[in-house]
């Protein structure tokens, strides 16, 4: 079974991402093909990069970088929800990202972006060159939600058909590229 990580990329009080997040984590979780480690990054209370040496090391010092070192490192594909703030995305996920190297290498990324009119496209896209200098490899289908906050009711987000659809073809493309990038990792390191 896939390890995917879903991780909540914003921590701003009130935000909608967990809702929607939550909504991920069910449909993960119900395809079947998972594991979820869900990370909560206001949960996960990284501090800004604080190691001494740079990460593409590997010499970790702080608990807090060994022990979210280890649980990157044991996932084998990532689900990441995004806001859009600015024409950017979350500066907690920025650094969430940056604290480690290797970890993420050879491994499939997804999205789930959420904003204004543009749907957390904008900051999808400032994202890229940061998930290409850690290789990570992203996935072809991403749900975009325009205007997500009105599909919250009761703090639960109700997907429509075509978010559904579309989350359903990313679930997929995760768990097929998850082994074979895995074995890649296996040829690469060998």
């Amino acid at each position: 079974m896939t390890r995917l990580m879903i991780i909540v990329g914003s921590v701003r009080p009130g935000r909608i991402g967990m809702p929607i997040a939550k909504w991920v984590r069910e449909q993960a979780e119900g395809s079947g093909r998972f594991e979820v480690d869900f990370v909560d990054l206001v949960e996960l209370n990284l501090p800004f990069m604080d190691e001494p040496e740079h990460p593409a090391l590997g010499k970790y010092t702080k608990p807090h970088t060994i022990a979210w070192s280890k649980r990157v490192a044991a996932a084998d594909a990532f689900l990441l929800v995004t806001p859009e703030y600015n024409y950017s995305y979350s500066p907690a996920l920025k650094n969430a990202l940056d604290f480690l190297s290797s970890e993420w290498r050879r491994k499939p990324v997804g999205f789930v972006s959420y904003g204004g009119v543009s749907s957390g496209t904008r900051g999808m896209v400032a994202m890229l060159p940061t998930l290409a200098a850690l290789q990570l490899i992203r996935v072809g289908s991403n749900v975009e939600l325009t205007f997500a906050a009105r599909q919250i009711v009761d703090g639960v987000f109700q997907a429509d058909d075509r978010a559904a659809a579309i989350l359903s073809r990313e679930l997929a493309e995760l768990a097929a590229m998850a082994p074979a990038l895995a074995e890649l990792r296996r040829a690469v390191q060998g």
